[in-house]
């Protein structure tokens, strides 16, 4: 869902709090699927950061909060922590951030000491590697580190903090490193108590009578976005620090909430989020600092049902494991600014999946759910390889094809995903596939019903009788023609 564009990207948080979690190799799939070109992780999984290589997507990697008090004591530890999580995986994993704990100051005080000395430490690590220049190291902050945010042009950190905070921006400075901000207007917005109109949470249009206006610099801000971003600016310079770019984090809206929390819905989720792409991509600053793009990573992913709270905080995600969308995106794959369509997504079936949830997948897809599986029979294109999952994955995808402008969805019992990936093969083109139009080749449209499949793979599949003996009549037709024209016109 993102491309690089100078100065502006917008990425995505993947947290692994959930219960149902797809394999690291079809959680890059999806990524690339969405054009996802930068991508936060909260730890430094192993098969994440494995899954991620040769993929060109840049990784932010996370020092965990449990992580931070050893390494912030223990310079060795921290080199250790480089090598493993770091080193081992450059080139290859385009690894070009770290995340040093979250929002260290307001959820763990007691370690906030260590914070910039762990933050060192690891710099050193990274110098030692000859790795500094590409990778960055930086903590996302929350707004609570900021004692008052609005107007902007007042806000200052809590001075609870003023050493830290000193410390912490002193090291960014000196490594040309940006501070990490973690915006959320849906806090904002709630926790203001109808204070702030919902539009200007949302990015909507206000209404003259609601403009909201910094009184000191006379800047109107349309969004609560922006005026976050520039309280955390006006912070750094009432510390005389300026010169740091500032890239979110973590932003974004949930779609699903409790009784008492009526503005978490999938309307406002998606309203919040397209916008939200539409305000980084169009390379612009804030009021204050209109010349700095705001680069951004949406919260999140998946769902994380692990999350403790309320029914808000475990619903973040924009995506179902299986790569389907929980709510349309105007600004879907970022069409507007890469030009890309929607052709090129694909349903297949996932490796993992049960075998026989694949054949109960494959035959609801070929049987109710009407999808063309001619080609997919002994001696078509598509019966070789003769696996269950290539089967199951041609099936999925004509039924996705055909059924996804009105409704149809990529699931298949959990046992599907969408990939970008053609898996169209050797004569075997997929519904949906560009060869189908650069050869001029297409899937035949099941003019007699759906193709049934008895059980597992390697079966024969039941093809409707008229589906056998249309050719044979044809052809029939054409000789017995032939030889009424001949009797008329071939006597010697």
């Amino acid at each position: 869902m993102t491309v690089k564009i100078p100065g502006a990207f917008v990425g995505v948080n993947v947290g692994f709090g959930s219960t149902s979690l797809p394999a690291a190799e079809d959680v890059v799939t999806i990524l690339k699927a969405h054009q996802f070109t930068h991508v936060r992780l909260f730890d430094a999984d192993r098969r994440m950061l494995n899954a991620l290589a040769n993929t060109g997507i840049e990784v932010m990697v996370g020092v965990t909060n449990g992580e931070l008090l050893g390494i912030g004591e223990s310079p060795s530890l921290a080199a250790a922590w480089i090598n493993k999580n770091v080193g081992a995986y450059l080139p290859a994993t385009n690894i070009t951030a770290i995340a040093v704990g979250s929002e260290v100051l307001t959820t763990i005080p007691h370690v906030a000491s260590v914070l910039v000395p762990a933050m060192s430490y690891l710099h050193r690590a990274l110098v030692a590697s000859n790795l500094n220049f590409q990778v960055k190291i930086s903590s996302p902050q929350s707004m609570d580190v900021i004692s008052r945010s609005f107007p902007p042009s007042t806000a200052t950190f809590n001075s609870t903090w003023n050493s830290t905070i000193y410390q912490f921006l002193q090291f960014l400075k000196n490594t040309g490193s940006f501070y990490m901000l973690n915006a959320y207007p849906y806090y904002g917005y709630v926790s203001g108590d109808g204070i702030f109109p919902i539009e200007y949470a949302l990015f909507q249009q206000l209404s003259p009578t609601k403009q909201i206006v910094d009184p000191n610099t006379v800047f109107r801000y349309t969004s609560m976005f922006d005026a976050m971003v520039d309280a955390a600016y006006y912070s750094m310079g009432a510390l005389n620090f300026s010169g740091i770019p500032i890239i979110v984090t973590e932003s974004g809206w949930p779609w699903l909430g409790g009784v008492n929390e009526p503005d978490a819905t999938a309307e406002n989720a998606e309203t919040y989020n397209s916008n939200l792409i539409r305000r980084v991509v169009n390379n612009t600053g804030t009021p204050g600092w209109p010349s700095l793009p705001v680069s951004t990573y949406i919260y999140e992913l998946f769902n994380e049902d692990k999350r403790r709270g309320p029914t808000s905080e475990k619903n973040w995600g924009m995506f179902y494991t299986n790569g389907s969308a929980v709510y349309t995106l105007s600004l879907t794959s970022l069409d507007m600014v890469t030009g890309n369509s929607s052709q090129g997504v694909f349903c297949i079936a996932k490796h993992d999946a049960d075998s026989k949830s694949l054949e109960t997948g494959l035959d609801w897809a070929c049987g109710q759910g009407k999808a063309n599986c001619l080609s997919i029979q002994v001696g078509r294109p598509c019966y070789e390889p003769d696996t269950l999952q290539n089967h199951a994955s041609f099936a999925y995808n004509d039924y996705y094809q055909r059924t996804k402008s009105s409704g149809g969805t990529c699931d298949f019992g959990g046992t599907a995903m969408i990939t970008s990936a053609d898996p169209s093969h050797g004569s075997c083109v997929f519904t949906g596939s560009s060869r189908s139009e650069m050869s001029g080749i297409s899937t035949p449209f099941s003019a007699f019903g759906p193709v049934s499949t008895l059980s597992a793979r390697g079966t024969t599949l039941q093809v409707p009788d008229a589906a056998v003996l249309i050719p044979a009549i044809l052809a029939m037709f054409q000789i017995l023609s032939s030889v009424s024209i001949c009797t008329q016109f071939c006597t010697a």
